[in-house]
């Protein structure tokens, strides 16, 4: 009985029973579900991720670094991919300064004329992230030293690269 029924079935069957496996497998292997399953088992935990913006144009840069600190949080992406939501620690201008020694043995710091328009900034963010053996998951996405990152707020989307990652 049971071997008559099975050769009732048509090749377009069995496709239909691979592709619902297939969405099966799907479901069951998805980012958004493991990073769930992450966060159940408490596999997630905090790291601060430090972000370098060079060359940070703005007709305003100061006006645009005090507005980046007021929102408090930013959405970060990482390779392109959204990560997600992380808060904001602080925001620092790194822009080179130039330092001189004086004759009298005194030593007098200035901002660099050349570097008058470009600004660099440092932005320190903390995140949760899986914390796995080949690296910071955030997101889904491995992040270490030297990925490119894109930080996006209400008002500015800015390019960086990150220069530091510290579980805490």
């Amino acid at each position: 009985m049971v071997l008559n029924r099975l050769r009732s079935l048509s090749p377009i069957d069995a496709v239909a029973g691979v592709v619902a496996l297939a969405a099966l497998a799907g479901v069951v292997w998805s980012p958004k579900l493991s990073n769930a399953v992450a966060r159940a088992t408490g596999a997630v935990k905090p790291v601060q991720v430090s972000v370098d913006v060079v060359r940070l144009y703005s007709a305003d840069p100061e006006q645009l670094l005090n507005s980046v600190r007021e929102e408090a949080a930013l959405n970060i992406v990482i390779r392109n991919q959204p990560a997600g939501r992380v808060s904001l620690v602080s925001v620092d201008d790194v822009t080179n300064s130039l330092t001189a020694v004086q004759p009298d043995g005194s030593v007098v710091v200035a901002d660099a004329p050349a570097t008058a328009l470009p600004r660099h900034a440092r932005f320190v963010m903390e995140a949760q992230a899986e914390i796995k053996p080949s690296g910071v998951v955030i997101g889904g996405t491995k992040l270490k030293v030297g990925v490119p990152v894109e930080l996006e707020g209400r008002l500015y989307r800015l390019k960086g690269v990150v220069s530091g990652v510290m579980p805490l």
